[in-house]
């Protein structure tokens, strides 16, 4: 299996559309399946790892196993939620500092609903 291949699959078990990928992206709608030989250009390689959250690594060979939610293995991650997650990494929040908002909310969660 290729990369252009491999990209295919992952958006097919995750429910992305190819040409979800390619807008959300900027490339030209059909331009993953006009990579014949299964290359991509160094940059947009990088793009797509980074979009389906996986190593390139992995795009490259398949060896590694790509990133699941091990509890919601069977379960398809929201399209927004997946949306801020990657926005946070972008900004460079580390899995902590995702934590640590995570247990803030809970605790303004549990706050608001006490009497």
């Amino acid at each position: 299996m290729n990369s252009v291949e491999r990209v295919k699959a992952l958006c097919k078990e995750r429910h992305i559309a190819i040409s979800k990928l390619e807008r959300d992206l900027g490339y030209a709608n059909g331009y993953i399946g006009q990579l014949r030989k299964g290359v991509f250009p160094a940059d947009r390689f990088s793009e797509i790892a980074k979009y389906l959250s996986v190593s390139e690594a992995f795009l490259m060979t398949g060896q590694e196993k790509a990133p699941t939610p091990e509890s919601e293995r069977e379960k398809r991650i929201d399209d927004g939620f997946f949306r801020v997650m990657q926005s946070a990494q972008e900004k460079g929040y580390s899995p902590e500092d995702i934590e640590r908002a995570l247990d803030f909310l809970d605790w303004a969660r549990k706050r608001d609903q006490e009497p």
